[in-house]
């Protein structure tokens, strides 16, 4: 049964974390993206838990209440802060400097992305929702037609100052609506704006996007055997960076496109999440 750990990574750094599985056994760490939190991945912890792994999936930096610099302080959200805090979760769960799965979901793969490039020897696979090879999704960026820019709008955007008060406005309308219309049941959106839907976590959440920018770090070919799962109606990834993803693995590689599925894949249909990410596990030991 999932349970909620609430585990401390430095002084006034507390994320809470949902667990399944024993703590000796293989790790599973899932991070997820903006928007919703980690009850995203409620299905996955349970399935991959069950299944013998130690699965873990946490609140992150400015989702958690307990590990939420000042928003303002955009050097506290950098993404070197950001892919640090995956290990420390690590070492915090006992699991130091062994091997473990990495799985992200939007902004939680382009973290995941980041960390396959700099530290490959520390993760046994790689799976990704949704979010493209960053290299990929640049050259996506860049195509004549404007067809990805125009889903990445939204980046730009969300670096206004009055990004938040617009996004909980009307009982937090935006964001309910964009989770709606890409599938995310009723009562999963409850959950996720349990921990977003307030405004300090809502800056916190943009603080990741402001410490940003629209400019991506740059990383290189994935050396990390990685399944990448896109649903073909996400509304802000086209099929050009999806496909081109292909392109920049340099290991062993799936990609999976799920018919009439949106940008929230382990929220719209968990059970084929699940069933493609275990697959995956099983071909990639640690």
């Amino acid at each position: 049964m999932v349970e909620t750990r609430m585990l401390e990574t430095a002084p006034g750094m507390v994320f809470d974390v949902s667990v399944e599985g024993k703590d000796d056994d293989t790790l599973v760490l899932m991070l997820h993206g903006f928007g919703v939190s980690r009850f995203f991945w409620n299905a996955q912890v349970q399935a991959v838990g069950e299944a013998g792994y130690f699965a873990i999936a946490p609140n992150q930096r400015g989702y958690a209440a307990g590990a939420r610099p000042e928003p303002a302080d955009l050097s506290s959200y950098h993404v070197d802060r950001l892919t640090n805090d995956a290990f420390d979760i690590v070492a915090a769960v006992g699991h130091g400097d062994r091997r473990f799965h990495l799985v992200g979901h939007d902004w939680g793969a382009s973290l995941a992305w980041q960390i396959a490039d700099r530290y490959p020897e520390r993760l046994a696979s790689l799976t990704i929702l949704s979010r493209p090879h960053p290299l990929a999704f640049a050259r996506a960026l860049a195509m004549a037609d404007g067809e990805q820019r125009r889903r990445s709008g939204h980046h730009r955007t969300f670096l206004e100052p009055d990004a938040g008060p617009n996004i909980l406005a009307d009982n937090a309308n935006w964001l309910r609506t964009r989770l709606t219309r890409n599938g995310v049941p009723a009562v999963a959106i409850e959950a996720h704006l349990s921990v977003i839907g307030n405004p300090r976590a809502m800056e916190a959440a943009l603080a990741w996007y402001r410490a940003r920018g629209v400019r991506h770090a740059p990383v290189g070919p994935t050396g990390v055997p990685t399944l990448f799962i896109w649903g073909d109606q996400d509304d802000t990834v086209g099929r050009a960076a999806a496909e081109g993803t292909a392109e920049f693995i340099a290991a062993p590689y799936q990609f999976e496109i799920l018919p009439g599925v949106g940008h929230y894949a382990a929220d719209q249909v968990p059970e084929r999440v699940s069933a493609l990410l275990l697959a995956h596990l099983k071909r990639s030991p640690a």
